[in-house]
């Protein structure tokens, strides 16, 4: 996998990932995970206004690397260009590219082979959070005690599957509509075809059969996004046994399935199809479930989201093979040990989900035609996100952005690396704080994250000589939490003592995917504890959770008179 360091690391999409020199290579280490990152044009809504997300840091200094001449052999770029930017791949980093090169007067086009809106709007977060929310109102639903607390009496709550499919598919619609519209509106160009780089700042495009069109533009993007991995021995037939893409059009809800890979993918599927009466089966490579979430929050979060339901697990496991049902007879999957490669067991379940993780969709860019070599299939790229070519060299004006450099695979990530390029080739330059963006797992109750876990961050500090403070508040002392009757949740602030930086904060509970924002933000703007504990929040709300975790940290007094943690932010 892509080596894992602080500025990149989330919560884990799953336990293997994608060798592009072994391409059936399953390695057993988290990788990142990946969520919405809409603006808000996907929802219809007109006007444009930018605030930059991440810690931005101005600076005069140029770029650390050599900018590459060995693009020249392939032909020498335009004297003139058809846009200022061409964008290839039109999912929510492309969108959000597109959109701020526009309020920056920029003539932009965007290429897209498939369609508009990407993984995240087709296939990933938008269907999902549609399938969740079904999932959410049937928990309640059929929680007699919850519902009994409330004084409320519920009939037998039944739910149809075409219709829970049929939402999923419908809100997908509607944004990708919206997506496309907005940026027709604003006046981008969607070019239809495949996007390939022919030179430096040269792209042909066009569909299959069809003659290919050349266009040229001074910037060019990549935002080509990621496809499900299948590990090796793994036989995916689209019914049985299937990916994130099959699922989400909901066609069956089996009886009984396996879900390879515990990470954030396969615990909102767990959620989903359990609500909906499924039996699940974990098969997880690592020791325990859930790796890569902070060790505490983890814990927790399988006391709530897992033990209770009709869930088991293995753990420590390689699904070696799978084999979809025929013949009337199940899905046969075969276990070994993920450290002595022994057989372990084999099991028949009704289907089989292989939530594995994503690999970088970067095959058949032309990435050859301006000397550029992928890394396991990720497009190398500096903290700038300008493409870095064979040499070490950066590729004049050309960029990677979102899962197919590997940095950071969130939706909202890929949004913010695209906004970061367009104000680097606008004059401004921009380096994104990839601590700053936060992270969420939609299952019932929610987690979420931004920074450090507490591990990394005492890995963080035996290194580097400082102590690590942690503060918790439980969601049981919030009044607003407990007039919803859903009082089970933590929320745990990784810190430093000495000086009131903020190093991570975790969340599991009630709407712990919107609470988080608070605490990314303060890491994005440099805030220190000591002035953060000062904010006013509603009440009862659930904010209220996060003004006691930041009121319950114990800041060294010295640190009460010094200046910011970080460097100044540019306006």
């Amino acid at each position: 996998m892509h080596s894992i360091c602080f500025q990149a690391t989330g919560v884990p999409r799953s336990n293997y990932i994608f060798d592009s020199c072994s391409p059936a290579l399953a390695i057993s280490k988290p990788i990142n995970l990946r969520f919405c990152g809409l603006r808000k044009e996907a929802f219809g809504f007109s006007g444009l206004t930018h605030s930059s997300s991440g810690r931005v840091r101005f600076s005069s200094r140029g770029h650390s690397k050599k900018v590459s001449a060995s693009a020249e052999s392939n032909g020498s770029p335009p004297k003139s260009f058809d846009y200022d930017l061409i964008i290839i791949g039109a999912g929510v980093g492309g969108h959000g590219a597109a959109l701020h090169a526009v309020e920056k007067g920029l003539k932009t086009a965007i290429i897209e082979g498939d369609v508009v809106g990407g993984t995240c709007v087709n296939r990933g977060c938008v269907p999902s959070k549609a399938l969740l929310a079904v999932s959410g109102k049937m928990r309640e639903l059929q929680s007699e005690h919850h519902m009994k607390a409330l004084g409320l009496q519920v009939s037998a709550a039944g739910y149809d599957r075409q219709g829970v499919a049929d939402h999923a598919n419908n809100l997908a619609s509607k944004i990708r509509s919206n997506l496309t519209n907005s940026m027709k509106a604003l006046g981008v160009d969607i070019l239809t075809g495949v996007g390939t780089i022919v030179g430096p700042q040269k792209v042909k495009y066009g569909k299959v059969g069809f003659p290919d069109n050349i266009v040229t533009a001074k910037n060019i993007i990549i935002a080509t996004g990621s496809v499900p991995f299948v590990p090796k021995g793994i036989e995916v037939d689209g019914k049985t046994v299937i990916t994130s893409d099959h699922a989400l059009k909901l066609e069956s809800v089996p009886d009984w399935i396996a879900i390879v890979g515990s990470g954030y993918i396969g615990l909102e599927f767990s959620d989903v199809y359990t609500a909906l009466g499924s039996e699940v089966t974990f098969i997880e490579a690592l020791d325990q479930l859930m790796p890569g979430f902070d060790p505490e929050i983890g814990k927790l979060a399988q006391r709530v989201l897992i033990n209770p339901r009709k869930i088991d697990y293995h753990t420590g496991v390689f699904a070696t093979k799978i084999t979809p049902a025929k013949d009337g007879k199940p899905v046969i999957i075969e276990l070994i040990d993920a450290k002595t490669k022994e057989p372990k067991d084999t099991l028949e379940v009704d289907a089989a989900l292989i939530a594995t993780g994503r690999a970088p969709f970067t095959n058949g860019l032309g990435l050859e035609n301006v000397n550029v070599v992928t890394q396991r299939g990720f497009v190398p790229v500096d903290e700038r996100m300008q493409v870095i070519d064979t040499n070490g060299n950066l590729v004049p004006h050309l960029y990677c952005i979102g899962d197919a450099n590997g940095k950071m695979m969130l939706a909202h990530a890929a949004s913010a690396q695209g906004i970061s390029v367009v104000e680097q080739v606008t004059g401004r330059d921009h380096v994104l704080n990839h601590l700053s963006i936060p992270a969420a797992c939609f299952t019932h109750p929610e987690i979420s994250m931004v920074g450090l876990t507490e591990p990394q961050a005492r890995e963080k500090a035996q290194k580097e000589g400082f102590e690590v403070g942690v503060a918790k508040t439980s969601f049981k002392a919030n009044t607003k939490a407990l007039a919803e009757n859903e009082g089970e949740g933590l929320a745990k602030l990784i810190y430093r003592p000495d000086n009131g930086e903020i190093l991570g904060v975790h969340i599991f509970g009630l709407h712990a995917a919107d609470l988080i924002h608070e605490a990314s933000n303060a890491i994005a703007l440099g805030t220190r504890i000591q002035d953060i504990k000062f904010a006013v929040h509603a009440h009862p709300t659930l904010s209220e959770v996060l003004d006691e975790l930041f009121k319950s940290a114990k800041v060294k007094a010295a640190a009460l008179s010094h200046g910011p943690v970080s460097e100044p932010v540019a306006v």
